[in-house]
């Protein structure tokens, strides 16, 4: 059988058990070992019957298991860089992605050159620091996360991946009192508690990582209500959240930030997905 055949094959399978069918994608080129530039030019290839053997195996653990693919992988792909994940951190997600990208594009735009120190709080797995100090040396981070064993995760992929990211355990800002920060960026909790989440994530992912409060604002309202301790005098506070909370989060950013200028940025389906919070002397065109 042809890698395409055995692609196509386990795709509609999959399809039929209506779960989605990217992670045939993910999974086989796993089990290649190829990229995904490679596996196109192989496509008709044969499939190896040890890998259609090492395939079956695996996969089947999220067929009917209910596993998160990227758990069974031990690893996933952000921003071109492999982090290992499993139970005790999320799996980065591409929104988050787009996150980083347009930090980077306001450090160009403000900062451009000029070392800078950022936090970045509930860090999970470390992508967000570790991806912005690998990207840009000159970002000094400090990230911090309640959870040790998400935090012995985000070591480990800043040992693998090369990066200097100092990491802390606490709750929130209290590890970083007495500190001051060019950046401050949080990915933090925000799915409100009374909505339906697909049990993929809810059975595996960290409940405390997704979760935050009746409305999905817990979080938000006690970085911003401690943020002015952590600031220089101009600084960039960057957020992602859910798709219908940005108005919400401006509303509280000015009430502790009055003459804040406040940019919205929609992710790839053109939803409002994340805040920037611009503090002090900034020139925003």
């Amino acid at each position: 059988m042809k890698i395409k055949d055995f692609f196509n094959q386990q795709t509609e399978a999959t399809a039929k058990l209506e779960k989605e069918t990217y992670p045939v994608y993910l999974y086989l080129l796993h089990v290649l070992n190829m990229t995904e530039s490679e596996i196109y030019l192989h496509f008709e290839d044969e499939m190896p019957e040890d890998k259609i053997k090492e395939f079956e195996l695996g996969y089947q653990r999220y067929l009917y298991n209910n596993e998160p693919i990227q758990y069974i992988i031990g690893k996933h792909n952000f921003f071109g860089y492999d982090f290992v994940v499993n139970k005790d951190v999320l799996i980065p997600r591409f929104e988050t992605e787009e996150l980083v990208a347009n930090i980077l594009e306001l450090y160009d735009q403000y900062y451009e050159g000029q070392k800078v120190s950022a936090c970045d709080i509930g860090t999970g797995s470390g992508a967000i620091a570790i991806t912005l100090n690998k990207e840009e040396p000159n970002f000094s981070i400090i990230a911090t996360d309640i959870s040790g064993d998400a935090l012995s995760v985000a070591r480990r992929n800043n040992e693998l991946l090369e990066a200097n990211v100092e990491f802390r355990q606490g709750d929130m800002l209290e590890p970083l009192k007495g500190e001051k920060f060019d950046f401050l960026i949080s990915n933090p909790p925000y799915i409100p508690e009374t909505e339906e989440v697909a049990s993929l994530v809810k059975d595996n992912e960290p409940n405390v990582a997704l979760f935050g409060g009746n409305d999905g604002l817990k979080f938000y309202k006690i970085i911003l209500s401690g943020a002015k301790d952590l600031l220089k005098e101009k600084a960039i506070i960057a957020f992602e959240h859910g798709y219908d909370k940005s108005l919400a989060i401006e509303e509280i950013a000015k009430t502790y930030f009055k003459d804040a200028k406040v940019i919205h940025k929609k992710d790839m389906q053109k939803k409002q997905r994340m805040t920037f919070i611009l503090v002090g002397d900034f020139d925003v065109k």
